[in-house]
């Protein structure tokens, strides 16, 4: 490895979206009642929602130290998700839905290939997730639910999932504006 070469990448110029942070984390753990426990006990989280074994095999659960709606979500471990080196995701937040889209937009330049383009359940951010060179799931997303003081988070006859960004726009949840400042982008 070259270092000097290596540490002079730099992103191209003109980028139209700006990563703002770390969003969070989804994790495949052996028992989500003691990984829970852990997340809650150790590190201060809260939990935001719990998904059954009827949403999704095994269930999962949501957990915050902010206001966003999840910083670590912990999935059930199945035999394909060795537990310990089993990262699901790792999501990225953007500031507005025109930066989604327009990243969206950014990875088809790329021909880069998006595993998903829309809005999921619990949180109800709308994301367009795709992989790294090494496989590794990634989402960049906008509009993830607030949990306030109170605790109180969006129950989940609200949450809407839409299968393209489209769909989500055209059908938002209550109280996320979904307004393009630029809907010529979705051509793009």
């Amino acid at each position: 490895m070259d270092i000097e070469a290596v540490a002079a990448i730099a992103p191209p110029q003109g980028l139209p979206f700006q990563i703002r942070k770390i969003g969070h984390v989804v994790l495949h753990v052996a028992d989500i009642p003691t990984s829970t426990k852990f997340y809650a006990d150790v590190m201060g989280f809260k939990v935001s929602d719990v998904y059954g074994p009827e949403t999704m095999p095994g269930g999962a659960v949501f957990m915050r130290l902010n206001t966003d709606h999840h910083g670590v979500a912990l999935f059930q471990a199945s035999r394909g998700k060795v537990v310990g080196t089993g990262m699901n995701h790792m999501a990225f937040e953007v500031g507005t839905l025109d930066e989604v889209v327009q990243f969206r937009n950014h990875l088809r330049r790329l021909e880069i290939e998006i595993d998903f383009a829309g809005r999921r359940r619990a949180g109800v951010q709308i994301a367009v997730e795709f992989r790294d060179p090494d496989g590794h799931r990634l989402e960049v997303y906008w509009g993830i639910d607030q949990v306030g003081s109170e605790g109180r988070v969006r129950p989940p006859h609200e949450w809407k999932g839409a299968p393209s960004i489209e769909a989500a726009i055209a059908d938002p949840v209550v109280g996320q504006d979904t307004t393009l400042r630029d809907p010529s982008i979705l051509d793009g």
